[in-house]
């Protein structure tokens, strides 16, 4: 197999530690060696530029690219998977390797990207969200119709559910489908019609059915999470990462340091929602009420986990923020308090552990994937990182930018 060195390179490893300078070899995909004066079959000279793991986003919606409401309801169904594609396209270009859809993608699109039929990130599914009747995931409108983000069809099954024994059999079905990570509400949200983001969802047996089930078919949990209640039913039935967490207090806090679950935060998100109000996107006034309600406790409640050890794994929520535009959720996280280490390494490796990808990616060390960023400048000066993102490679292959 050739052997390609990645030559004089600033490199982060994704440990946390700081850069340090050196080359890094590759063969048949996997990383092999890292250190100085590597020789291989062929080389590529990253002199003046620093090499990152690939980028991970463990909060992304690649099947719809907007939050017209109205819009989405007049779109003809199959052009989403061909936006699909294009927000792929985009997400991989701005150095992101790695995602986690939390909701849309269906086992089809991850296939098509897994057979280069299209290009993009490595994905891990979750199909839809679970949704109790009347929460979050519930399109229904005052009108009596009803309209649905993550829309149902053979490849996405319906969303609602009451009770544990619906609960378990909808895990079921989920898997089935190809779901390679189970989507729960447990409390409202932002942009559905008819809940409260303060409000919790789901009772405490039916989110342990929930993640019974679905440990035990090998699946892990996601909650969009936004009510102090919420945050700590789902942190006690042991699921693994809280989505959003926009109210947290002490206690939430405590209870996550001790099951060690994951903060993937999505500061992006609101202020993406009154954004794109403001440019005259079609969104109810009762959810950008909400979305201004929110922003400033959201802040407040990352700077407080982030300053008390919680493990931060970087999520957008894009689709509410253009697909693309990821990594300015890496300024908002050094903005709100985090050290900029921390944030690449929330973007690296603690990604990779939240989607328990960690033995294959998220680092530059031997026997993991040659997934790779390649950036000009200053890799920690967060405002202009995207315009500087100069290649992305999966295992070791160049897949966006011009080096080689």
């Amino acid at each position: 197999m050739t052997r390609t060195v990645f030559s004089n390179a600033s490199i982060f490893d994704g440990t946390g530690t700081p850069f340090s300078d050196g080359d890094v070899l590759v063969e048949d995909g996997r990383v092999i060696e890292v250190g100085p004066s590597l020789e291989g079959d062929e080389s590529v000279d990253l002199t003046g530029r620093s090499l990152l793991p690939g980028f991970a986003d463990c909060h992304v919606h690649v099947m719809f690219d907007n939050v017209d409401i109205w819009g989405i309801m007049q779109k003809p169904f199959s052009l989403n998977f061909y936006e699909a594609a294009q927000a792929l396209r985009r997400t991989l270009a701005t150095g992101i390797t790695s995602v986690r859809d939390a909701g849309g993608a269906d086992l089809g699109v991850k296939t098509a990207v897994e057979r280069g039929l299209i290009p993009g990130p490595r994905m891990l599914i979750s199909l839809t969200m679970i949704s109790q009747t009347g929460g979050h995931g519930d399109g229904w409108l005052p009108s009596g119709m009803r309209y649905d983000l993550m829309a149902k069809h053979p490849g996405v099954p319906s969303n609602l559910v009451d009770g544990p024994e619906e609960m378990r059999k909808k895990v079921r079905e989920m898997i089935r489908m190809g779901a390679d990570v189970i989507k729960v509400a447990t409390s409202g949200g932002v942009l559905s019609p008819r809940d409260d983001p303060r409000h919790a969802h789901f009772d405490l047996a039916e989110l342990e059915m929930l993640v019974r089930t679905a440990e035990g078919l090998g699946c892990h949990v996601m909650a969009h999470a936004q009510a102090y209640d919420g945050i700590k039913n789902a942190v006690r039935a042991g699921i693994r990462s809280i989505d959003h967490g926009i109210y947290l207090d002490d206690e939430a806090i405590d209870l996550m340091l001790e099951n060690g679950t994951f903060l993937v935060p999505t500061l992006v998100a609101p202020t993406g929602v009154v954004r794109a109000a403001d440019a005259g996107v079609s969104i109810p006034e009762a959810s950008v009420n909400k979305a201004k309600e929110v922003i400033e406790i959201h802040r407040e409640s990352f700077s407080k986990a982030a300053a008390a050890g919680v493990k931060v794994a970087m999520g957008t929520d894009s689709a509410v923020t253009p697909h693309g535009d990821n990594l300015e959720e890496l300024r908002l996280m050094a903005e709100y308090g985090m050290d900029p280490l921390d944030v690449l390494k929330a973007t690296t490796s603690t990604a990779a552990e939240c989607m328990d990808v960690a033995t294959d990616r998220g680092t530059i060390e031997p026997g993991q994937r040659a997934d790779f960023v390649i950036v000009d400048g200053d890799p920690l000066d967060f405002d202009t990182l995207k315009e500087r993102v100069a290649a992305v490679y999966l295992d070791g292959g160049l897949v966006s930018g011009g080096i080689s």
